[in-house]
């Protein structure tokens, strides 16, 4: 009966999205001509900010950055791209636009939101690995910041595969891949910070997260290849939150179930579990783009802090059954967008 609703919540989601209009015209973020390899240093020469945002940002406290921040300093300086990976169920694919509205509407930028390409918010699980670290590669190389994956469902076991693919496990050498022209010849970038070659095996990402991945998706043959290693985190990633529902039949995630295992790091990246609550649904967990609407969630959003108690009961009903996924990761996302701002600001000024 709690799967049926969930298919019926998923189903109205949905078709709500569909009739709102997901998909739009590119959003011409990058210029296509210039789309191959920059030369080196040409990145932090285009950039373009103003010197008292810059101050302002190197200014702020990446672990407590407020709305205020958000709209009045971050918004005005560069941001990272941010991969979004959906399940692979339709039309659940549909419930990542939700999230992306919602970062939207947080003041995350919507073009480093929306494939340039496309226009569409997020990627299919079905998408090679080899692609999606391909597209990483190019995007850190063209935005001299490092890329966030936030990966639902299925879409949270491609975020682990990419990881993973990141650190030479399928193999020492990935193409570059160009939204714009496909697969490219090469397999380095030229790094936009240090000006030097680099090859795509060994690059990281900032942050990624998943929520719901394992159980039944583990039986589709494109993610066999995951067993062995489902919850091994390499060193390709900053910082990883893994998501558990107390209560998820579809990840197969119940207490006492010993397959139900913790993500761990096998080196230096820092991990995180985090269990939301039980009354949590696996399907409906991204639906989130109305939360931002409501003063009181949006600030409840934004003083969120994690590893610390946090009562979200006095939050519409409605809020309470996505608000604690929404508020980890949004916090993150601040976080390591505030850092990587950091990090491409001090590099060009050591650059001159």
């Amino acid at each position: 009966m709690r799967q049926l609703r969930s298919f019926f919540l998923c189903l109205l989601a949905a078709v709500a999205l569909a009739a709102a209009g997901c998909a739009t015209a590119p959003t011409g973020v990058y210029d296509q001509a210039n789309a191959g390899r920059p030369h080196p240093g040409a990145m932090l020469k285009s950039l373009s900010v103003d010197r008292a945002v810059e101050d302002r940002i190197l200014a702020l406290d990446p672990a407590h950055i407020s709305d205020n921040d958000v709209r009045e300093t971050l918004a005005r300086g560069p941001a990272p791209r941010i991969i979004l990976l959906h399940g692979g169920v339709y039309p659940v694919h549909l419930l990542m636009v939700s999230f992306g509205k919602f970062l939207s509407r947080m003041g995350y930028p919507e073009a480093k939101l929306r494939d340039p390409l496309t226009g569409e918010w997020s990627y299919s699980p079905y998408e090679t690995t080899e692609r999606m670290t391909g597209i990483i590669a190019w995007h850190y190389e063209h935005d001299g910041m490092r890329p966030l994956i936030v990966g639902h469902s299925q879409g949270g076991l491609v975020a682990v595969k990419v990881l993973k693919q990141l650190a030479g496990q399928n193999g020492d050498s990935i193409p570059v891949w160009n939204p714009f022209l496909g697969a490219d010849e090469r397999t380095t970038i030229t790094d936009p910070l240090s000006g030097r070659e680099q090859p795509v095996v060994g690059l990281s990402v900032a942050y990624a997260s998943a929520v719901g991945a394992g159980g039944l998706a583990l039986l589709l043959p494109n993610q066999w290849d995951n067993l062995a290693t489902l919850r091994k985190i390499p060193d390709t990633v900053e910082e990883f939150t893994g998501f558990f529902i107390g209560v998820d039949l579809i990840a197969w995630s119940f207490p006492g179930n010993p397959l139900d295992t913790r993500y761990e790091s096998t080196g230096k990246a820092m991990v995180r579990n985090v269990t939301l609550p039980a009354t949590y649904n696996h399907v409906t967990v991204p639906v989130t783009q109305d939360l931002p609407n409501d003063p009181q969630v949006r600030e409840w959003l934004n003083a969120y802090l994690p590893n610390t108690d946090v009562d979200a009961s006095a939050l519409p009903p409605e809020a309470q059954a996505h608000v604690m996924w929404a508020a980890d990761v949004w916090y993150s996302i601040k976080k390591h967008w505030c850092l990587e701002a950091q990090r491409l600001i001090r590099a060009r000024r050591a650059a001159g």
